[in-house]
């Protein structure tokens, strides 16, 4: 285990410079409090990036969806169809908005929020940089850039991916539509299909880095590779030092898998399957209420990939610790290796067929679920050899050395 020893309960971390931008900021302003108003501006960062990088995702989808097949792609509303998808939001917002006269009207209502706000809450806990800071007495110290810092920021991000499906499963009830009933259903199916094998892989990034907290799992992969001395120091905190080869690259193939399955996305998409369900669970859906889905679905693909480039592919670390590679501030990595993800998606759908139903069943039942396990014990044994040949062995005339006599001499 090789994480919390960098961090304090307090927030504030011995300063690395891999993984430190380049101003250092007063801590006091005019009588506030700087680091205080990190939460705020988190806030402001999260929700504004996603809901405004919505639109340009789904324009480089196109895009590269189209290159792929050989097609033009969008290339009529503005350069390069750039505002394609503004006039897609457009034509939508002023869209009739058709009501099915049996559907279930408060639910029906309901279901494209609950499928949306889930995937804004959880990036409350995505660290996005550390910040450094000045102190009165002259010392430095780093503060991550995040919304909530809580101790098990891991869960959190579980349980709120885990909601998201509620709103699909509601939508397809409360529209009365057999085939949206059936997108539903394949939904909470497909959930614990894969959520299994999601939260072994990420128990093996606790197991390595023995926290839950995101920001100090960045750190923990800030050290030299495999917790080795005497390799160069370009090696610290590079690409080999980051937990997708700390772990055994097994964790990150099935995260990956899995993180495709949880937003619904090719070759995954079985809860919407137009060749079999017609639109699936919001076939009976029009208007904004029918883009509010797409919406929660992209942010909810950003909150994913984030979460992949935090845990696996060392957040906002350089490849390299190099003069060229740390010049270039870490949110600008984090973003990258997002944008990565994202490109990964695409991809898969401009190439795979959807699989069937059963077969996603079978994958996270019979392949991935005995695979994480089977990797989780593997990884267990050897922290625990390690920390066995690390740690000098336990005696019972160290045990009694170590006992302090209580204040004032008084025997016990």
């Amino acid at each position: 285990m090789r994480a919390d020893n960098c961090c304090g309960t307090t927030g504030r971390v011995r300063i690395n410079m891999q993984s430190a931008p380049f101003i250092i900021f007063p801590d006091h302003l005019g009588g506030v409090y700087v680091p205080a108003l990190l939460p705020y501006i988190a806030i402001v960062c999260v929700i504004g990036f996603i809901l405004g990088i919505v639109p340009l995702l789904i324009w480089i989808e196109r895009v590269v969806i189209g290159l792929m097949q050989d097609r033009p792609g969008p290339n009529r509303v503005g350069p390069r169809g750039l505002l394609q998808t503004a006039a897609d939001g457009l034509k939508l917002f002023f869209k009739e908005d058709l009501v099915p006269r049996s559907a279930d009207l408060r639910i029906y209502y309901l279901a494209p929020v609950i499928t949306m706000i889930p995937a804004l809450a959880a990036g409350a806990v995505l660290p996005i940089q550390r910040i450094q800071f000045r102190g009165v007495s002259g010392g430095v110290y780093s503060v991550p850039l995040m919304t909530g810092m809580v101790n098990i920021g891991l869960l959190y991000i579980l349980a709120m991916s885990s909601l998201q499906v509620y709103g699909i499963i509601l939508a397809g009830w409360s529209s009365n539509n057999k085939y949206s009933l059936l997108g539903g259903l394949r939904a909470s199916a497909q959930l614990i299909s894969y959520e299994l094998p999601m939260g072994l892989a990420l128990l093996a990034v606790v197991v390595v880095c023995g926290t839950l907290q995101l920001d100090k799992i960045v750190d923990a992969q800030s050290l030299l590779p495999f917790g080795l001395t005497g390799l160069p120091r370009i090696l610290q905190g590079s690409f080999l030092s980051w937990n997708w080869l700390q772990t055994g690259i097994v964790p990150v193939v099935l995260y990956t898998i899995a993180m495709v399955a949880e937003t619904n996305r090719a070759p995954f998409d079985l809860p919407e399957a137009e060749s079999e369900l017609i639109a699936g669970f919001h076939t009976e859906y029009s208007s904004m209420k029918f883009a509010m889905f797409f919406m929660g679905e992209y942010a909810s693909m950003l909150v994913v990939c984030t979460l992949n480039a935090v845990v696996f592919w060392g957040g906002w670390l350089p490849p390299l610790h190099i003069a060229p590679l740390t010049w270039i501030p870490g949110f600008v990595w984090l973003l990258a290796k997002i944008l990565a993800g994202i490109l990964f998606y695409v991809w898969l759908r401009a190439t795979l067929p959807r699989l069937r139903y059963d077969a996603l069943m079978g994958l996270g039942w019979k392949r991935m679920l005995p695979l994480g396990l089977a990797w989780l014990f593997l990884l267990a044994g050897y922290g625990l050899v390690r920390e066995a040949k690390v740690s000098p062995p336990t005696t019972i005339q160290n045990v009694q050395s170590a006992q302090v006599a209580p204040v004032g001499g008084a025997r016990p």
